[in-house]
C-alpha cells in the first residue's frame, strides 16, 4: 500500500477546530489500514505571523512542496489587521498557490437533499444540484499587467488593470474541465465575454480547438459569463461542469456556493500541472469558508466543507475514489438524521457541535466499511 505524504495547515480562527475532525479521520484510516497516510503539520497565517513575523516561513512552504497534498484551514481575522501588508496572513495562501503554481480552481457546488430547505432558493431548484466549477486561478486580470493607479492632475485618477490569457493557459484550464466532465455526466459549459473582451474572443477560440482536437466525445456549451450567472440562478442543475476564467470564476463560484444553503458545506481543490515522470500534481484542499474568528474556540463550526475538501483530496490526488463516494455518503446520511451545526440549523434539528458532528460523520463512515 502507497504512503502519501499530507502537510495539514490548519491556519487561523476556526482552522484547527475543523482540521482537527479531519485528522481524526486519517487516524482512523491509518489505524485500520484503509489507507496509509504520513502527517506533518506546520503554521500558516496569522499563526505563522505570531510565531515567526512572516505569514508562512520557507520551511513550511519546503514541507508543502515535498508534500502529495496540502490540507489548509483558514487564515485571517481582526487581531492581524495592523500587521504590514506583505507578511498579511491571506500572503501565506497566495505564496502556496504561487509557490505551487496551483493554476486550476475546482469548486463543486452540491445540495444534499436534507438541506433543500436550507438555500435561499426554491427547494425543487436545488434539490440534488451537483455542479462542479473549475477557475483558471493564477492568470487574467488579477495578475495581468500593467496594473496602475495613475495621478492625472486636477483631482482625477486613472485606475488600469489588465485582462491578459494566453493560449497555453486557456489550454490547460480547459484540459482539467474536460478531463472532469469526463468521469461526470460528460458536459462542459465554457463562459466568458467573447461579445465585448477579447479575452473572451481567444477564451471561446481556445477551449473549442481542444474540445475539436482531444474531447469530443464531451458535450460543449458556451455561454457569456453574465448570462451563465442568471442561469445559475435560474435553473443550476442544467449545468454539469463550468470552466471560465480568474475574475468569472471568482464571481460564479461564489453565486454556486450560495445555492447550497451554507458555506460551511463547500469544499475546494487548488490543482497544478501533471508531472510528466510522477503523473502527480501540486494540490491544496480548502473549505470555502473563512476563519470565522467570531465563533472560533466555541466549538460551533461547520467541519463539513474541511471534511469535504479531504474528500477531495482523497478523489483527485490519491486515486481513492470509492472511500471519497463513502465520505460524502456519511455526510448525507448524518444530515439526513437532521445532525446540524449552528450555521445551518431549521426546525426539528438536532443542534451538534464540531466535533459531535465529525464524530457522526466518522461513525457513518466506519459503518459503510461494515
Amino acid at each position: 500500500m502507497a504512503t502519501h505524504k499530507l502537510l495539514l495547515l490548519p491556519g487561523d480562527g476556526i482552522g484547527p477546530e475543523v482540521m482537527a475532525e479531519v485528522k481524526r479521520m486519517i487516524d482512523w484510516l491509518n489505524a485500520q489500514g484503509i489507507a496509509r497516510f504520513e502527517i506533518d503539520q506546520g503554521l500558516v497565517g496569522g499563526a505563522s505571523y505570531d510565531a515567526d513575523k512572516v505569514s508562512i516561513t520557507d520551511a513550511t512552504m519546503a514541507k508543502a512542496v515535498a508534500a502529495d497534498a496540502v490540507l489548509f484551514g483558514a487564515v485571517g481575522g481582526p487581531k492581524w489587521d495592523p500587521v504590514p501588508y506583505e507578511v498579511r496572513p491571506e500572503a501565506g495562501l497566495l505564496r502556496l498557490r504561487k509557490d505551487l503554481s496551483l493554476f486550476a480552481n475546482l469548486r463543486p457546488a452540491i445540495c444534499y437533499p436534507a438541506l433543500a430547505q436550507a438555500s435561499s432558493l426554491k427547494p425543487e431548484v436545488v434539490e440534488g444540484l451537483d455542479i462542479m466549477i473549475v477557475r483558471e486561478l493564477t492568470g487574467g486580470v488579477y495578475f495581468g499587467e500593467p496594473k496602475t493607479i495613475t495621478d492625472l492632475g486636477n483631482g482625477q485618477k486613472r485606475a488600469v488593470d489588465t485582462q491578459v490569457y494566453d493560449t497555453y493557459e486557456i489550454e490547460r484550464i480547459a484540459r482539467v474541465a474536460f478531463d472532469l466532465a469526463r468521469k461526470r455526466r460528460n458536459k462542459l459549459t465554457s463562459m466568458e465575454k467573447r461579445n465585448v473582451m477579447k479575452s473572451g474572443v481567444l477564451w471561446n477560440e481556445v477551449v473549442t480547438q481542444v474540445h475539436q482536437r482531444e474531447y469530443k466525445d464531451v458535450t460543449l456549451e458556451h455561454q457569456l459569463a453574465d448570462s451563465g450567472g442568471m442561469q445559475l440562478v435560474r435553473w443550476p442543475k442544467q449545468f454539469d461542469v463550468i470552466v471560465t476564467d480568474n475574475l468569472f470564476g471568482d464571481m460564479l463560484s461564489d453565486i454556486a456556493a450560495m445555492l447550497t444553503g451554507s458555506l460551511g458545506m463547500l469544499p475546494s481543490a487548488s490543482l497544478g500541472e501533471t508531472d510528466v515522470k510522477t503523473q502527480k500534481r501540486k494540490a491544496l484542499y480548502e473549505p470555502v469558508h473563512g476563519s470565522a474568528p467570531d465563533i472560533a474556540g466555541q466549538g460551533k463550526a461547520n467541519p463539513i466543507a474541511m471534511l469535504a475538501s479531504f474528500g477531495m483530496a482523497l478523489r483527485y490526488s490519491f486515486d481513492m475514489g470509492a472511500l471519497a463516494d463513502k465520505l460524502d455518503q456519511a455526510i448525507a446520511a448524518v444530515l439526513a438524521k437532521g445532525l446540524r451545526t449552528a450555521d445551518l440549523k431549521s426546525d426539528g434539528a438536532t443542534i451538534v457541535s464540531t466535533a459531535q458532528m465529525g464524530e457522526a460523520i466518522l461513525k457513518e463512515v466506519q459503518a459503510l466499511h461494515g
